[in-house]
């Protein structure tokens, strides 16, 4: 069917509601709008679905979100994980509970049991859900710190970490199969609630999730002495973190937190942000304002699903705050984790240190200042297992967009990514002068037309037109070969 048959169906078959066709009906004549909704069915990627909330098949909405759920359902059935079941959570963005409540009545229309949060929470509560509960999957509704047009679907496996080979790829083979909406099974809440499918996760997890958050504190009593003095700004950007956040702060003893009012409320809409984003400095005005005036010495911010965190310091000789980069505060906790578990004996058998290609190269010193093993992986925030020989690594890793994770567990992973290295690279393209001195200081590997490959602090980096791509490879390879590798990294 060409698109606009699509539309037709979708604007006068009573399956799809009265709202939706009617939002559709009033796009008639704006053609390019009524193509980019149904040119295409919104793509499911290893990781889930992400895109512009509204009807169409391109589009966040029930139905797309169905769709997804039937084949993640199908998926599931065939891993004989029925009986697990699937945990669900979702963070303050526009439709985020209804597309939540959709997905667990697909699945429990398939004989899937699901645990839903009864409000939203942060998307690392939702990882700790699915190993808690023995779950099978889970799946979180957010675009993390997209924009306010955007939603999202994320799905995680059993190990509570964002799905990765095998099972993306064969969950994204089985949500292909499903082409029509006939073949997407839903059910009445009330027949789910009644077959004991429909499970609703109250504040009682909270209590446990929040235990184990403070269990992590290595030196619980040097906050008792310094937290009285110490004043935090706080600003979860209109999203999850508010709640959780302050509570644990408080509970391990800093009592002098203040949170950015303007910003405390949950709120899809993001009223004071056109970006959701602790990597962005306009997200930060308010949080800045307020520190000033209450003369604090640390900000703290997170994206609307809270597994990301932005930091800034004052500087104790200039009172000017200072942003730390994802790098800056990882290989601080990092350095501080590895030096207090040596010193008092806690550190885990076959300790690791994970980073990803384009980390600062100081993880690298502290990993072997500290005989760690140091584990390399590729790029973005979805975690890595790793398993060598047998050998099971355990340890410390972090996530350069802001996101850090300690654990001790089989199957605990993850990533740090981007960081100072990539700021950099990327302010290639905003400064002509920037871009002429890279390139006159590092040696070239090729050159030819707009492909550029050079060496930059030890990391080969491909630019290609206007798109950068790492690499950190042997020297020698055709440019060809870096970009057919970076295709999976790009940015």
């Amino acid at each position: 069917m060409s698109y606009r048959e699509v539309y037709e169906k979708w604007c006068n078959d009573p399956y799809f509601d009265e709202a939706s066709r009617e939002e559709l009906k009033a796009l008639e004549g704006n053609e390019a709008e009524i193509e980019d909704r149904f040119y295409r069915q919104l793509e499911f990627g290893t990781g889930g679905l992400r895109g512009v909330i509204g009807a169409g098949t391109n589009r966040m909405n029930i139905y797309t979100v169905r769709q997804a759920t039937q084949g993640l359902a199908n998926y599931i059935i065939s891993q004989n994980g029925q009986e697990k079941g699937v945990a669900i959570a979702h963070d303050s963005r526009r439709m985020s509970p209804e597309f939540a409540r959709e997905a667990a009545l697909c699945l429990n229309a398939n004989g899937i049991k699901t645990y839903l949060f009864e409000s939203l929470r942060p998307t690392p509560e939702l990882s700790f859900a699915v190993r808690e509960f023995g779950c099978i999957s889970g799946i979180v509704i957010t675009a993390s710190h997209n924009p306010r047009e955007y939603n999202g679907y994320k799905v995680y496996w059993e190990d509570g970490a964002q799905i990765t080979p095998p099972h993306d790829k064969n969950i994204l083979a089985e949500v292909a199969k499903v082409t029509e909406f006939s073949a997407v099974k839903t059910m009445e809440e009330d027949d789910a609630r009644a077959e004991g499918l429909f499970q609703v996760i109250g504040t009682d997890f909270d209590d446990r999730y929040v235990a184990k958050l403070k269990e992590q504190s290595i030196h619980p009593e040097i906050i008792k002495d310094a937290a009285k003095d110490m004043k935090i700004v706080y600003t979860p950007l209109h999203g999850t973190g508010n709640v959780p956040v302050r509570r644990v702060l408080r509970e391990l003893g800093f009592n002098q937190v203040y949170v950015v009012k303007e910003q405390k409320v949950p709120d899809g809409n993001f009223p004071t942000v056109a970006y959701p984003n602790p990597e962005d400095e306009k997200a930060w005005t308010l949080a800045l304002k307020l520190a000033k005036e209450v003369d604090a010495d640390i900000i703290l911010a997170t994206d609307p699903d809270a597994d990301r965190l932005g930091v800034y310091a004052k500087d104790s000789k200039t009172g000017e705050y200072v942003s730390f980069t994802g790098n800056m505060s990882g290989m601080l906790i990092a350095e501080y984790i590895l030096r207090e578990r040596t010193k008092n004996g806690t550190m885990p058998e076959n300790p690791a240190l994970v980073e990803t290609i384009v980390t600062t190269d100081m993880a690298k010193a502290i990993a072997k200042a500290y005989n760690v093993a140091l584990i390399e992986v590729l790029t973005g925030f979805k975690p890595y297992s790793y398993e060598d020989g047998g050998m099971l690594y355990q340890g410390y890793s972090i996530e350069g967009d802001h996101g850090m994770m300690e654990g001790y567990y089989k199957g605990f992973t993850a990533a740090i990514s981007k960081g100072i290295f990539e700021y950099q690279v990327e302010n290639i393209f905003k400064n002509k002068i920037a871009y002429k001195k890279i390139i006159q200081q590092y040696p070239l590997i090729t050159q030819k037309d707009s492909d550029l490959c050079f060496k930059y602090k030890q990391k080969y980096v491909v630019l290609k037109g206007q798109e950068v791509f790492y690499i950190n490879n042997k020297e020698g390879l055709p440019l060809s070969k870096y970009i057919k590798y970076y295709q999976r990294l790009k940015v």
